[in-house]
């Protein structure tokens, strides 16, 4: 992606300047200029060079003269053939002036810095019939000094080194490659003419006003300040050319051999008169299936056909091979004459894009994706055309499925579309039906209207989603992306990562963004809440809490806390404190950091485990993380389920894994909470779902006698999005009912009658495949607990491994845990002991024999 600065443009010719040239460049003094070009002197350009595509040659010989130094006296070039091309290219640039300001300040009349329009010398044309033609040369127009304020630009000139695209540095370091920029500018993804050059040379095109005549010199005569003149270049070019055009695109077919990157792209790509801006693989949709398949199916990539993204001047030559062996004109690839090229150059309208309730008819916040009939990727006009799926990075509000990009709108978008079929998809959440459809643009759309079908009752029946967590975002963002995707509550977490904070500002420990006390509609809820930290003990979700911000962030060291940091606090510690500040606790990502959630969980300091997506849409809910929580169902610790997915990237959909509780109330961030405290809730990728044992939802606790008894159960599943393949009964974590499905269906009920003898614990499980991928769970329902004769379920093995869990804690902090002073190191210890006892005694209590540690051994009594 870096400039070229070997390929010259075969369309000028340098002017030979070496009996024009008074100075050399190593030997200029105060005389000649300014204290400010002496210091940077060996800056100032010399010998053959290629800038803009342009040849030119510049002074080189060791022993003379190498630069025009304009400054009391006049200065001419005469040449040998009379010139007749219409554009002669000056490489010039003046020496500094300042504006006197008065004792108050004031500079009058302000001309800026440098001097705005203020003439340093002539350029005159001589011609042989005797007639001339004078060109003033006028700072920040034609020419313009060697280092400039920000802002203080040029109007006709350019910096001698032209923009050129650039790799963002984690796409450099993936590559092997230095970084051009460090990480906030590369993600501009471009350098800008002459950016990071010490001394600009400006390049102008004067254009010859009779290139029908005989050109026979060039005289130069100095007016106010001191002009350096570097070289002149002529050209045939009847465009001025360092006028390049709009962004285009064509489709390249890699030739034979061609090597490809590890992004699977060819960059062996380079123009002269002009920038290759992106090279991306062709994206070969299924156009022909395009309205009946699922949605987010990723594109073939291609390996042989590339997208070229580009802006150049008309008469540009591209060049292309391992080493820019071949060539072809950019107005021959325009005109579809090369074997290689397919030009891509559309017309363009600009198209509003409004996604609306069917019903209603009324703007509705979505998430969209449009491509062209090559699978290129089509923005709105304020979107990434690249968007950025790395972590921390640039963070716009788009969303980045591998090769299959989106973007979120409130419900209205403009963009600048091509002239033809296009191909739209359009989601919002679970519960409406997506949309895959083609889209013919003409000439006279100005508008493209999609309406967006609500086809699942969910809603309506009390049941409201959120994601439980979310980095990086800002709260309006996380507000627009959250209701673009159907997520009613976006807890937003700030947090620390070693000496790096994220989302502290936002955090006021009171608002609710979108609420309708702050504004809102009370439909679609941020609340910033902290995710604290530790790389060892685990990680903890504090979400809604009021009042102070619960710190440490993180604790205990590296990665999660700084380097040296000592371990103050224990994950039940913090789940106490939310509690105390009316708040929940949620074990994210479970099971990992696999550690002191065990004794949060016993001690009842958690309000829910969560089932984690990690950006991942295909994989499902993990088997792993549900036979963690499992185990404590199974000890009769009944903490909800709840969905969260760790956004942290533009490659994750918030909502992409989310929970579903149910409110039976009015709909309010506090009532949310209450919700998830019950256990009305479940987990899903896709598919919904409701439960009934004995008429109790999820989240109820049934009581039966001596002998148990039977339990009558209802269930109902739909989907509007991932095709259902079976639903499951779980009873004690092990499957017990199965009833298979019929995949093109959306809507699911049946029943089941089940003897419970023991106490235990039932839930409902859905799977679901998309064409061509593997089954996976997609879903999974909060328990409902049944309790036998007063006593709890307690399953001896997984309560032996929830001890050994609990132990592992107290060995790390008893042995290589970083201490702080010896009172808080006496506290850590106290929860964990506190827990280890009370399922500790627990065991002993159902009769359970089991090997005790040394630490632990005791007599029985």
């Amino acid at each position: 992606m870096r400039q070229n600065k070997l390929k010259a443009s075969s369309h000028f010719t340098p002017v030979e300047l070496n009996n024009c040239y008074n100075k050399k460049i190593k030997e200029l003094t105060n005389q000649d200029c300014s204290e400010r070009v002496l210091e940077n002197k060996e800056h100032l350009l010399s010998g053959e060079d290629v800038l803009w595509g342009i040849p030119f040659q510049l002074g080189a010989e060791e022993d003379k003269c190498d630069v025009v130094v304009l400054n009391d006296t006049e200065a001419s070039v005469s040449f040998v053939q009379p010139i007749h091309e219409k554009y002669l290219i000056f490489l010039h640039a003046v020496d500094y002036k300042s504006s006197p300001a008065s004792a108050d300040g004031i500079i009058h009349p302000m001309m800026g810095n440098p001097r705005l329009g203020e003439v340093v010398c002539e350029y005159i044309l001589e011609y042989s019939d005797g007639s001339s033609h004078s060109v003033p040369i006028r700072r920040r127009f034609q020419i313009n000094e060697f280092q400039r304020s920000w802002g203080e630009n040029s109007f006709e000139c350019v910096s001698h080194a032209k923009p050129h695209a650039i790799h963002t540095t984690t796409d450099s370091f993936k590559l092997g490659e230095m970084p051009e920029k460090d990480w906030g500018g590369s993600q501009f993804r471009l350098v800008g003419p002459g950016e990071r050059s010490i001394m600009h040379h400006w390049l102008y095109a004067l254009e010859n006003p009779f290139p029908e005549k005989n050109l026979i010199s060039i005289r130069m005569v100095p007016r106010d300040g001191v002009v350096f003149l570097f070289g002149i270049t002529r050209s045939h070019l009847e465009t001025n050319p360092l006028r390049w055009e709009s962004r285009r695109k064509t489709k390249f077919s890699v030739p034979e051999g061609g090597k490809l990157n590890r992004f699977g792209v060819y960059t062996a790509i380079e123009l002269d008169l002009g920038a290759v801006i992106s090279i991306t693989p062709l994206r070969n949709y299924d156009h022909t299936n395009w309205d009946n398949s699922y949605t987010n199916q990723q594109p073939n990539v291609s390996t042989t056909e590339m997208i070229i993204e580009y802006t150049a001047h008309p008469d540009a030559c591209v060049y292309y091979g391992e080493q820019r062996e071949h060539t072809c004109y950019v107005k021959h690839l325009e005109n579809e004459q090369s074997p290689v090229f397919l030009s891509l150059t559309y017309q363009f309208r600009k198209v509003t894009v409004r996604v609306v309730d069917q019903k209603t008819n009324k703007p509705v916040p979505s998430k969209i994706h449009i491509h062209g009939p090559l699978g290129e990727y089509l923005a709105p006009i304020n979107r990434h055309r690249i968007p950025n799926p790395y972590w921390f990075e640039d963070y716009s509000t788009d969303y980045v499925n591998g090769n299959h990009f989106w973007t979120y709108i409130d419900g209205e978008a403009e963009y600048k579309l091509p002239i033809g079929e296009l191909f739209i998809e359009v989601t919002k959440g679970f519960e409406i039906k997506p949309i895959r459809s083609k889209y013919q643009v003409s000439p006279e759309t100005s508008e493209i209207i999609i309406q967006l079908e609500h086809c699942l009752p969910w809603r309506a029946k009390g049941w409201v989603t959120a994601d439980t967590h979310v980095h990086f975002l800002s709260p309006q963002t996380a507000l627009l992306e959250g209701a673009a995707e159907g997520v009613n509550v976006i807890n937003l977490l700030a947090s620390q990562w070693g000496e790096m904070f994220s989302s502290v500002g936002d955090f006021d420990g009171r608002t609710t963004l979108g609420s309708r006390e702050n504004g809102g509609d009370g439909e679609y809820l941020v609340r910033v809440g902290t995710e604290n930290r530790q790389p060892i003990l685990g990680h903890i979700s504090l979400i809604g809490y009021e009042g102070r911000m619960i710190l440490p962030l993180s604790s205990d060291g590296p990665t999660e806390a700084a380097l040296g940091d000592p371990l103050e606090t224990t994950i039940t510690e913090w789940a106490r404190r939310c509690r105390e500040q009316h708040g929940i606790s949620i074990l994210p990502h479970l099971p990992n950091p696999r550690a002191e959630g065990a004794a949060s969980i016993i001690l009842g300091e958690i309000d829910g485990v969560e089932m984690c997506s990690w950006g991942n849409l295909y994989d499902g809910i993990s088997s792993y993380s549900l036979s963690d929580w499992y185990r404590y169902l199974n000890c009769g610790y009944q903490v909800p389920a709840v969905g969260g997915t760790d956004k942290m990237s533009a490659d994750t959909a918030v909502g992409t894994i989310r929970t579903y509780a149910l409110i039976k109330e009015q709909f309010t961030y506090q009532s949310w909470m209450d919700a998830v405290r019950k256990g009305l809730t479940f987990v899903t990728y896709g598919p919904l779902l409701d439960l009934f044992v004995n008429g109790y939802g999820m989240g109820s606790q049934i009581d039966l006698p001596k002998n148990g008894g039977t339990l009558d159960i209802l269930w109902e599943a739909a989907t509007a999005t991932i095709p259902v393949t079976k639903i499951e009964l779980v009873i004690n974590g092990e499957t017990k009912e199965v009833k298979t499905v019929d995949p093109t269906q959306q809507n699911y009920s049946g029943s089941w009658s089940v003897k419970m003898e023991r106490s235990g614990w039932l839930a409902l499980r859905i799977r679901g495949q998309y064409p061509g991928r593997p089954e996976v769970i997609t879903a999974h329902s909060s328990p409902v607990m049944v309790i036998v004769d007063n006593q709890r379920i307690i399953n001896a093995a997984d309560a032996l491994t929830i001890l050994d869990q609990i132990e592992g804690c107290t060995a790390y902090i008893s042995t290589l845990a970083t201490k702080a002073e010896e009172s808080i190191y006496k506290k850590l210890l106290m929860d964990l002991t506190s827990a280890h006892r009370a399922l500790h005694h627990r065991m002993h209590h159902a009769g359970i024999h089991h090997h005790h540690n040394v630490v632990n051994d005791h007599h029985h009594h």
